[in-house]
């Protein structure tokens, strides 16, 4: 990737994590998610060679979930409890786990190939393909013996269209997350540069038309 703003590609990484999480929690709890969100989560697991982050996720405006998720996370003065936090925390253990098997990731890619041709014909959101992503996060990131457990309302997540829309979204978590160490981002920069990761927030937030 072309190189940029540091602080902008770790906050829009960040906040890429947030937005599919945040998604799988309002998608577990109701049913129902915003499709310019869904859409632009779902469709970063495709830009496989972006010439910078954003280009990743698209437009500015589509990151909005995400980036006023991340707003509220850094705002809060002690540490938040919540669906959204828990399954981001849960989706950094698991890249950590992803990063250290290559032949995993290698199937991930191969696989993620198929689906782009998939979704170029029938387009990201379509309900094949987004079954097709589910199956690759089933087939791989499921298999290690630490789990998401995704909580919500059982009349939504028994219904195989929720499950697939669920677990694509958590792979494109995955993507985000390992796109967030890719350009340098940490734990250790959350606590110790705050207030820097929060003002950019907030700047990007300010850039997209109310």
């Amino acid at each position: 990737m072309a190189q940029s703003n540091k602080w902008q590609d770790v906050t829009l990484a960040a906040a890429g994590i947030l937005q599919a999480t945040a998604l799988v929690d309002q998608l577990a709890r109701t049913g129902f998610i915003p499709s310019d969100a869904y859409s632009c989560s779902i469709n970063s697991l495709f830009q496989t060679n972006p010439t910078d982050t954003l280009s990743v996720y698209g437009e500015l405006a589509d990151m909005r979930l995400g980036l006023e998720t991340l707003r509220d996370l850094l705002r809060s003065s002690r540490q938040l409890q919540n669906d959204t936090v828990r399954y981001s925390a849960g989706i950094l253990h698991l890249q950590g786990r992803l990063r250290k098997r290559k032949d995993m990731l290698q199937v991930i890619s191969s696989r993620i190939g198929t689906a782009t041709s998939q979704a170029q014909h029938f387009g990201p959101t379509h309900d094949n393909v987004v079954a097709n992503l589910a199956d690759i996060y089933s087939d791989t990131l499921s298999r290690f013996r630490f789990r998401i457990q995704v909580a919500g309302d059982p009349s939504y997540l028994q219904q195989q269209r929720v499950a697939n829309q669920v677990r694509a979204l958590l792979l494109a978590a995955i993507r985000s997350a390992m796109l967030w160490r890719q350009v340098g981002g940490s734990r250790l920069q959350i606590l110790l540069h705050r207030k820097k990761l929060l003002a950019e927030t907030e700047r990007l937030l300010q850039q997209i038309p109310l």
